[in-house]
């Protein structure tokens, strides 16, 4: 009797049309599936007060904030997984898709918005946060709600000398982030985030709730890296945790045009990847006021390093490999390894560890307007490339991007690219993220940043990895392919288009765990993997496999 009354209740906050059907159904779904009055609370609707606050609260990318930005129907912010099961059976049975969002990272806003304008609904896990650290088995359970900021503030609590492998910002949700690889300061040494998953709990299309055994090696592959939103959602993650120095050295060296930045970033291509595996390298480039005439636009390149060892260890290691850059021990600073993690993310030298805690800590790609892009360098770019790419940087769009460098080499040389879905290992010197930000006030001319961005992508064409041109997929870019909005017989070929450079050859695997485990094509959205469908002929099937 009490889920009718709760029922009535519900409905009586809500205007009596046509387009408040669909909401009053799932509501009612809800509350009949879930049995208990308390799922009321976590529930917020577009006339709740409360709705665009919590939908904007984790939101990265201000782009997909604006008046014009498809909204769900529904944000549900479940307690336990008990929520989340009513949640994906209730759109299931009412014909509404399903985003999930972590920490909101995703660069084109996909696990809270959709660009095909579809009735969608999205569980937010934000309230699904726990960490446990098991000291002993250096071992963590991680819900997928948390940041890596909380994560990483969890480990050096109870540990000086564990670590784990995952990006440097703090405020990135774990789950989205190791859904598509992960990597941070320690991929050379250790891997990405998800080459460090030992087990994980998912809720499939089916609201099953499935461990590592239960869910198969297959489907515990494709989750390790293939991407967030397409074979179900992932409760929590166990993680390895590795071991790190109580303490670790950081360093910056800035170079502008006038102090031979292209020389020296030119040198730097050829050995990043040769540097030891205990080494982090890289250059953020930017514009900046010139020191010699504060008038001047000059290009600086800023050369970060973390070093899992002490100043006195890297002098003599930097002096011998990279001896152009001048490090001297004044340039280093020792600090804990949670500690190097902010220092890279806010480029400051002492940061409170509190600040791993706050999910609002701004960045050049967090809580502003932004279109990002990224690619894979396999051959060193020659200088002349190099002084054609700085002049973009002198255009009025360019104010504020950036592009930055990170070598790779080390432990991404050892793990064969069928390992894990993420393929980007041997073979390749550094990625390249692109960045480019601007006001709220130039948002009404956003697509004049978003050009500068696309030319110099088209620029960087010769330069970068070829056949396919690789893309990283926890930098989501919808420039270089989506899906159809429906199911249908081409939606494989479409997919494949982007999928490639993402995945490679892992693609078509992904695509046949997909199929095995979501043949209907339930968790979707414009860059997940496709099911090939059942009117497909064997022949057709395994052709397109096999292209």
């Amino acid at each position: 009797m009490f889920p009718f009354l709760f029922v009535v209740l519900l409905s009586l906050s809500w205007r009596t049309n046509a387009s408040a059907l669909p909401v009053q159904e799932f509501l009612h779904c809800l509350c009949l599936r879930s049995q208990n009055s308390s799922i009321a609370k976590l529930v917020y609707t577009q006339n709740n007060s409360s709705y665009s606050s919590v939908l904007k609260s984790a939101a990265q990318n201000f782009r997909f904030t604006t008046p014009s930005t498809p909204t769900p129907l529904a944000i549900v912010t479940p307690l336990h997984a008990s929520h989340i099961q009513a949640a994906v059976y209730c759109c299931r049975k009412h014909g509404l898709q399903v985003r999930t969002r972590s920490g909101g990272h995703d660069f084109e806003g996909l696990s809270y918005t959709s660009a095909y304008k579809v009735p969608f609904v999205v569980i937010d896990l934000v309230n699904l946060r726990s960490v446990r650290v098991n000291v002993e088995k250096a071992t963590a359970w991680v819900e997928s709600g948390a940041t890596v900021g909380e994560l990483y503030d969890e480990i050096a609590r109870k540990s000086k000398t564990l670590g784990f492998p995952a990006g440097i910002c703090p405020t990135l949700g774990v789950g989205g982030h190791l859904s598509g690889g992960g990597y941070g300061l320690l991929f050379r040494k250790y891997g990405l985030g998800a080459d460090n998953v030992i087990d994980a709990r998912l809720i499939d299309v089916k609201g099953r709730i499935l461990d590592k055994k239960s869910m198969g090696e297959d489907l515990f592959w494709a989750i390790r890296g293939g991407g967030g939103g397409t074979f179900g959602i992932v409760l929590a993650w166990k993680l390895k945790l590795v071991a790190v120095p109580a303490n670790v050295t950081v360093f910056t060296v800035r170079k502008t045009l006038e102090q031979n930045a292209t020389k020296l970033v030119h040198r730097w291509q050829s050995i990043a990847h040769k540097f030891p595996k205990e080494m982090y390298p890289s250059i953020a480039i930017a514009r900046v006021n010139s020191s010699e005439d504060e008038e001047k636009m000059t290009i600086q390149a800023s050369f970060t390093s973390v070093f899992l060892g002490s100043i006195e260890e890297l002098i003599p290691l930097m002096e011998e490999k990279f001896p152009e850059l001048g490090l001297v021990k004044e340039d280093c600073l020792e600090m804990s390894w949670a500690e190097s993690n902010l220092y890279s993310f806010l480029y400051v030298l002492r940061s409170p560890s509190e600040t791993l805690l706050n999910r609002n800590q701004k960045s050049s790609i967090s809580k502003t307007f932004f279109k990002a892009k990224s690619d894979f360098v396999k051959q060193p770019i020659p200088e002349s490339a190099f002084e054609g790419l700085w002049s973009k940087f002198y255009e009025d769009e360019a104010k504020s991007a950036s592009m930055l460098f990170v070598g790779f080499g080390g432990k991404m040389d050892e793990i064969p690219e069928t390992e894990y879905p993420y393929p980007h290992r041997a073979g390749n010197l550094y990625t390249i993220l692109y960045t480019v930000d601007w006001e709220e006030k130039e948002n009404i001319n956003s697509e004049k940043f978003m050009s500068w961005m696309r030319r110099v992508y088209n620029y960087m064409t010769p330069y970068v990895s070829k056949s396919p041109r690789e893309a990283y997929i926890n930098y989501r870019d919808l420039d270089i392919g989506t899906n159809k909005i429906n199911n249908s017989k081409r939606s494989y070929a479409k997919a494949r288009v982007w999928g490639v450079k993402y995945f490679k050859n892992n693609f078509n695997r992904l695509v046949k765990v997909k199929t095995i485990v979501d043949p209907q094509n339930f968790f979707r959205h414009e860059q997940s993997i496709p099911p090939l469908l059942l009117l497909w002929k064997r022949s057709d099937l395994k052709n397109h496999l096999s292209s």
